[in-house]
């Protein structure tokens, strides 16, 4: 797709399409940043915009048949670099993408090598590929997708231009999920409310596993609201424990930030279109009163720290029960 049609990132999607266009776009990039926000797309779209014949503007046309061949990965020009079945990326690989970019591109103008998870190269795929990038062939660019820029050694990473981005706001991983993949709005605003930016997450999840986590939190804040009961703020803490499943937490935590956020919406009276959970106003109403700016913010620092402590291992049990005591 080109680069229009991905969503959210529009100043850094601007930036990279206007560097191209006046071709003043360094020839080796990492773009990093979040699994499931687009990296690859705009990865993808990049290549479109320099090999498009009919561009719009600052865009490739998206319909031509370059930009078509391009989006199915089937272009001369455009070579996809993937992790083999082992999960690495190994020397051959990348050794194999080198010779291709030293011949001129055969049917575009720019030839463009797209290492995915280019975290995954192994150490000597890396060394391999640190003559190429730092001197890339004419007529070709290389661009590394990565989720995790730290995995890639300094020489690789001084000799590329970095591009950060970042999570995504809710309404655009909704936006994606009723566009391209066939949810209906309710689905895709409750998916996204707990999918941390990422559309990949939100499509990982399952729509149960989202609704069930959001319906604990609300639960879970519904039981601490008004009473300070010890035995109910337990009670709240099997729920948001549910089967101690450390990825189950995670995410009713998650929930939990979201609906939090929402409540502070609601009771700031701001536009209730930037609600992450706008089909369960109903229920954010009734919690306004209970939660005021400075609890919410106090609870939004506590399940920081309890995602924090999920990530280092932490009992589940025990991070349901000391965060029930602080909401």
């Amino acid at each position: 797709m080109p680069f229009r049609d991905i969503a959210g990132h529009r100043h850094l999607l601007d930036l990279i399409a206007t560097a191209a266009t006046r071709n003043t776009l360094p020839p080796s990039l990492i773009f990093s940043g979040p699994d499931g926000v687009g990296k690859r797309a705009a990865a993808i779209a990049l290549a479109q915009l320099l090999n498009c014949p009919t561009p719009k503007g600052a865009d490739a046309c998206g319909v031509c048949a370059s930009c078509t061949r391009i989006a199915r990965l089937v272009h001369a020009d455009i070579l996809l670099v993937r992790p083999s079945d082992t999960g690495a990326i190994k020397v051959d690989q990348v050794r194999d993408a080198i010779e291709r970019t030293g011949y001129r591109p055969f049917e575009g103008r720019r030839r463009v090598v797209i290492i995915d998870d280019a975290d995954a190269m192994l150490p000597e795929a890396q060394n391999a590929l640190l003559k190429t990038l730092e001197e890339p062939p004419a007529g070709s660019m290389f661009v590394l997708v990565t989720s995790r820029s730290d995995l890639l050694l300094p020489t690789v990473r001084s000799r590329c231009q970095r591009l950060r981005f970042g999570r995504l706001a809710a309404e655009d991983v909704a936006g994606v999920l009723v566009k391209s993949h066939g949810y209906d709005k309710a689905e895709a605003q409750a998916a996204a409310a707990v999918a941390d930016g990422s559309v990949g997450d939100a499509l990982e999840g399952g729509m149960d596993d989202y609704l069930g986590a959001r319906d604990a939190a609300v639960e879970v804040l519904q039981g601490v609201a008004v009473s300070a009961d010890p035995r109910r703020r337990l009670d709240s803490a099997k729920t948001l424990a549910g089967s101690g499943d450390r990825d189950e937490v995670r995410l009713r935590l998650r929930a939990l930030a979201t609906i939090l956020r929402d409540i502070g919406v609601v009771g700031a009276n701001a536009d209730e279109r930037h609600l992450a959970n706008a089909d369960m106003t109903a229920s954010l109403r009734r919690l306004v009163g209970a939660f005021d700016r400075v609890r919410v913010s106090n609870a939004f620092a506590a399940i920081d720290r309890a995602l924090e402590a999920i990530d280092r291992n932490a009992s589940p049990k025990i991070v349901a029960d000391w965060l029930a005591f602080q909401l």
